[in-house]
């Protein structure tokens, strides 16, 4: 499709100049200082379990990288709390040796009783040093506390650099990351497969908003939606058949869904006065979860795979934007959609139950929180916060107690529209 050249019409220049502004409202979340919204601020703790590190050796820089990468994991689980020497119901200890290029962690977790949860070696590459790390705090979670992790997962995120934005690639912490596409053209929302096997995104690598996918073992990539107008949202289904977009084809920005195979497509909304955006799967497949200014302004509705009726789901706020499905939990069996609303005069974060519509906000008003996702483990997101117009990509816990600040994971840079692999 990249090879097949496209003549532009006149109709395509006119749809996108009309439609494209209203539709990046709705796919960048653009700040607004209108009304606030209202909807509750509320927050749990969750218990931790002291975990002692004091007795892991390591010598060398990246023996040492790998042990404070540990302890970041660790610290950051949600689960656990690095205790004083001694003082940890789990004892972690070992060595880190670097030798021939390899970084090795031989570990071993026992908890006050003497059982042994972990006596295993963790080896990578030096290059990849992070990785074991990476691999030690997810099996020393899982094995004592049965909670799963986000640590073997990866990080999308748009970084720009030298004026032009592209998709970047890193590990959980962010310590390890690579560009991923270099067309130096603007970017929007990459989003992961579900296998993990690709990314889509919409790109104007040819001047107007098209969606690609790239394999990310190859490098390949494939244009998927190029119609006239606007192409965005490219949320690949969890079955990997399907695509969800947002398409102005047919005069108004509406959502559709695009067989990947036969690439038939099935418009599911037809709103003249509305623009749809931000598409998101349920993890069934079996619903979307979208953005409509039907009421005027945007707000998350949902609709079924098939089409039909749509559910408006936020009843309050001006401004609702930019939902990601997270996974069942126990204490949500249907999973919560994570947005972001306006509050107080910027964006936050705010969780909602698609069942009972219950909503809270779970960042704390000290910057604009946007573009959250999920990480696998179903307890932590990832989201860009902004102070004077620049991004980094910050950790949110969701089980987080009343106070606690979220955790940057870029240090330097401006890193927009993060997302979690599955």
């Amino acid at each position: 499709m990249d090879s097949i050249a496209r003549v532009i019409s006149t109709q395509r220049i006119f749809i996108v100049q009309k439609n494209l502004f209203r539709a990046a409202l709705l796919m960048l979340a653009l700040l607004s200082l209108s009304a606030s919204a209202q909807v509750t601020v509320s927050k749990r703790a969750g218990d931790t379990l002291g975990v002692d590190v004091s007795g892991i050796q390591a010598a060398g820089g990246a023996a040492q990288a790998v042990k404070r990468t540990l302890e970041l994991d660790l610290a950051r689980s949600g689960w656990m709390a690095i205790a004083a020497p001694g003082q940890g119901a789990i004892t972690v200890r070992g060595t880190i040796t670097e030798s021939g290029g390899q970084v090795s962690f031989a570990c071993q977790a026992v908890d006050a009783a003497g059982r042994t949860y972990i006596n295993a070696t963790y080896s990578q590459p030096a290059a990849q040093a992070l990785y074991a790390a990476h691999q030690a705090a997810n099996d020393i979670v899982v094995k004592t506390t049965g909670k799963p992790t986000f640590f073997l997962a990866k990080l999308v995120m748009i970084g720009a650099k030298a004026g032009a934005k592209e998709i970047y690639l890193a590990d959980s912490s962010a310590q390890d990351v690579r560009q991923v596409t270099q067309d130096r053209a603007s970017v929007l929302k990459p989003r992961w497969s579900f296998d993990n096997r690709f990314i889509s995104y919409t790109s104007f690598l040819k001047r107007y908003p098209d969606v690609y996918t790239i394999e990310l073992a190859t490098g390949a990539r494939k244009q998927v939606a190029a119609y006239p107008g606007v192409n965005s949202g490219g949320a690949i289904s969890p079955d990997g058949r399907s695509m969800a977009l947002i398409l102005s084809k047919d005069g108004n920005p509406d959502l559709y869904v695009q067989d990947l195979a036969s690439r038939r497509v099935v418009r599911l909304t037809n709103t003249p006065r509305a623009t749809e955006g931000s598409p998101a799967w349920s993890p069934d497949g079996s619903q979307i979860v979208y953005v409509a200014d039907t009421s005027g302004t945007p707000q998350l509705y949902i609709i079924s795979r098939g089409g039909g009726s749509p559910v408006r789901l936020t009843a309050r706020g001006s401004q609702n934007v930019s939902p990601d499905w997270g996974k069942p939990t126990d204490q949500a069996p249907n999973g919560l959609i994570a947005y972001q609303t306006l509050s107080g005069g910027k964006f936050q974060i705010a969780l909602i139950d698609p069942a009972t519509k219950q909503e809270r906000i779970i960042t704390p008003f000290d910057a604009a929180y946007e573009d959250p996702s999920w990480a696998p483990d179903g307890r932590h997101l990832a989201a860009a916060r902004g102070v004077n117009y620049r991004y980094s990509v910050y950790l949110l816990d969701s089980m987080a107690a009343m106070g606690d600040k979220p955790v940057a994971l870029t240090a330097t840079g401006d890193w927009t529209a993060p997302a979690w692999s599955h």
